[in-house]
């Protein structure tokens, strides 16, 4: 028998725990949580935890900046440590990105790069990289409007890819398509409302494969699929122009469909609970609603009939309250609009009756806004984010993160927009066409 020195067992005892951390560590980045998983957070706005910050500016309180490679207009998600966001270069959109930044130091982690099946002049009047990913346990997948569905594990390793041209046709869509990803468990959901033959899929998040695929409805829409709770199931609810839909997200059946609504390109709809759900209209050009008493903005109630079908119709609509490119938040027992001047309006969620107005400087808005308490925070696309105190009807900061330039109209602009806001302890994220923000605001001296 081979002599063992007493030494290599106390090396043994010495080495295995922190072996064993290790492979936890290891373990622990794979299952990571998941802090902020799709667009909207799935209609989920209201943010808790640690106070979001309350003061910035291109000079205050600035943790980290990030430069994205080419244009996006996206919203990013967070799992863990990690920072996702998509976007697309090239003379016409030859390039797509999805890339991954660290969100302690705001550095680039990893990067993939995809050829876009239908190339477009890139330009402001078409849709960049709009349409947000989704997070789940197994990595991320992004859609691009150009057709193609990618999967990735979060080291950015590819699962599978799908070429959705190559599958169901050319994609054509005035200004583009700006459908973000809806999930629920397995399935991933995907809205091709194209020029012709629009459709609504669901593929397989593990595979890639097409478990439906039904007819979409057939006019405009920038919107996002959102999953409505109906009793002890859900509807998956589309917004387009002059016409709202909801689906089995099982089969893609459609159960319903209400068209006694304009302009409503823009928003997605926002769950409130018990077949209720938010939906924010702007002032459209030239459209007509059915029913006019009243705008397209307000509270849309799902029933079920006694025949076991389905209706939808308004439980109310606002007076006055209309919006932006940005959806409306409820917030507090009030939905909060704003409308493309800045004019913010609170309206209370059961009656609609209009309870508040006030004139930011956040002006129109791109991203959803958040709340945090009795605090809304109003992303304006010029650069400045109000900060507004829903219980006294007051704004408490206007935050500016770049100088403004006016404009010949007199009006204030700026060559940046603001598309979305993140947050995500300790900071706020937030992202622009090729930059990403993390505002941590610092503890008073």
């Amino acid at each position: 028998m081979k002599y063992v020195p007493i030494y290599s067992f106390a090396f043994l005892l010495w080495i295995t725990p922190l072996v064993v951390l290790l492979v936890g560590e290891s373990i622990a980045e794979e299952f990571r949580p998941i802090a902020w998983p799709s667009f909207q957070n799935g209609g989920h706005l209201s943010v808790a935890g640690e106070p979001l910050p309350t003061r910035w500016s291109a000079d205050e309180n600035i943790a980290w900046k990030a430069e994205i490679p080419g244009y996006g207009q996206s919203t990013p998600i967070v799992t863990g440590s990690q920072i996702i966001v998509t976007s697309t270069s090239g003379p016409n959109k030859e390039n797509y990105h999805l890339v991954a930044y660290s969100l302690e130091k705001g550095e680039k982690l990893w990067q993939q790069d995809f050829k876009n099946p239908s190339p477009v002049e890139n330009t402001t009047y078409v849709s960049r990289a709009a349409p947000t990913p989704i997070a789940d346990d197994a990595g991320y997948i992004a859609y691009y409007e150009g057709g193609l569905v990618v999967a990735v594990s979060h080291d950015g390793s590819i699962r599978w890819k799908r070429d959705l041209v190559k599958a169901y046709g050319p994609i054509s869509s005035r200004h583009g398509l700006s459908s973000s990803l809806e999930q629920q468990n397995d399935l991933v959901f995907v809205w091709v409302e194209r020029s012709e033959e629009p459709y609504l899929a669901a593929l397989n998040k593990s595979t890639g494969e097409t478990v439906w695929k039904v007819e979409g409805l057939g006019t405009t829409s920038w919107s996002t699929p959102r999953l409505v709770p109906v009793g002890n199931t859900a509807h998956l609810v589309c917004s387009a122009s002059g016409k709202i839909a909801g689906f089995d997200p099982e089969s893609g059946e459609r159960l319903w469909q209400f068209d006694q609504i304009a302009n409503n390109t823009t928003c997605t709809p926002i769950p409130l609970g018990d077949g209720r759900f938010l939906i924010g209209a702007s002032e459209g050009r030239g459209e007509a609603a059915a029913q006019t008493d009243g705008t397209s903005n307000g509270v849309i109630q799902i029933a079920k009939q006694d025949d076991g079908t389905y209706s939808a119709d308004f439980a109310w609509q606002a007076a006055k309250a209309k919006s932006s490119f940005g959806s409306p938040i409820v917030a507090d027992g009030t939905a909060w609009f704003i409308n493309r001047s800045g004019v913010l309006f609170g309206v209370n969620q059961e009656t609609g009756k209009q309870t508040t107005t006030a004139r930011l400087a956040a002006g129109g808005v791109w991203a959803t806004p958040l709340q945090q308490g009795k605090w809304l925070y109003i992303f304006g696309s010029n650069g400045t984010t109000s900060i507004f105190d829903m219980t006294s009807g007051e704004t408490i900061a206007e935050n500016s993160l770049w100088a403004t330039l006016e404009g010949a109209d007199g009006e204030e602009s700026s060559s940046e927009i603001i598309y979305s806001a993140v947050p995500v302890s300790p900071y706020l994220i937030l992202r622009t066409g090729s930059t990403l923000y993390a505002i941590q605001e610092k503890p008073s001296s």
